[in-house]
């Protein structure tokens, strides 16, 4: 008997360790996994630009952002001027449904610097994308900042436009970034990395950080058994996130 459990318990760790070991990918794969599929977030809005407010009444206003008002870097007030009749008003997050605004050239010009010294980000964050002229979506979103407050209305930049069918993700303006490896003078080599970002799966929206992907991988992921298969999280990183969405959106909209 005691002969039997023995081998009992050594098949069971023989199984168990095979479960857990780790997936290895190809070369193609892993390109595309480090690839960064996200838009770039912007914090600050241009002020020379028409934009557009989409209001929850349905009525439409084009003019000018001259200013936000932000709570933990998201925008709750909008001070809009009209491009036609060139009056101010000031509108709340909680009264529109979406914006369409454009980022300021310094912040452009800024990132962009930043990345073109950056020799680790992703190919695919090129800077014709950070120099582009489009609009950048923001929707109304009910949300905890940080998973701590209590839930308001804030309009929020969607990360993800093209593919998020079913997970949204939105920019932390507030999010820390990984500071890569410096040698003497040279400019830093990797890092840049976001640290966090607000998701939303279903109904609930989360602040999802770095340190806590591991026990929010189910929520986002697990309901697709495909996906879970090739992409375990003990063969995965925080790096990936982007490609990660972007994996798990195709493989559902081939599920259907």
């Amino acid at each position: 008997m005691k002969l039997k459990l023995t081998v009992i318990t050594l098949l069971f760790f023989v199984c168990n360790s095979f479960a857990q070991e780790k997936i290895k990918y190809t070369d193609e794969e892993k390109d595309m996994l480090k690839a960064y599929y996200f838009n770039e977030g912007f914090n600050t809005p241009a002020t020379k630009k028409v934009s557009t407010l989409i209001m929850k009444d349905g009525t439409t206003h084009k003019g000018y952002c001259k200013g936000v008002a932000t709570k933990k870097g998201q925008i709750n007030q909008i001070i809009f001027k009209d491009s036609v009749s060139g009056k101010k008003n000031t509108y709340d997050a909680d009264k529109i449904a979406e914006a369409y605004l454009f980022a300021s050239g310094m912040e452009k010009f800024n990132k962009m610097s930043k990345k073109m010294s950056n020799y680790g980000m992703g190919s695919r964050n090129s800077t014709k994308k950070l120099t582009s002229s489009d609009e950048i979506y923001f929707v109304n979103q009910k949300v905890s900042l940080k998973n701590k407050k209590d839930e308001k209305e804030f309009l929020m930049q969607l990360v993800n436009p093209d593919f998020a069918d079913f997970i949204s993700v939105y920019h932390d303006p507030f999010a820390k970034e990984s500071g890569g490896v410096q040698f003497g003078g040279a400019p830093k080599i990797g890092g840049g990395v976001i640290k966090s970002y607000y998701v939303q799966k279903g109904d609930q929206i989360i602040w999802l950080h770095k340190s806590d992907f591991e026990e929010n991988y189910a929520f986002l992921f697990g309901d697709n058994d495909r996906f879970m298969k090739k992409y375990p999280y003990n063969s995965i990183s925080w790096d990936w996130f982007s490609a990660l969405v972007f994996e798990y959106t195709r493989m559902q909209l081939e599920n259907q």
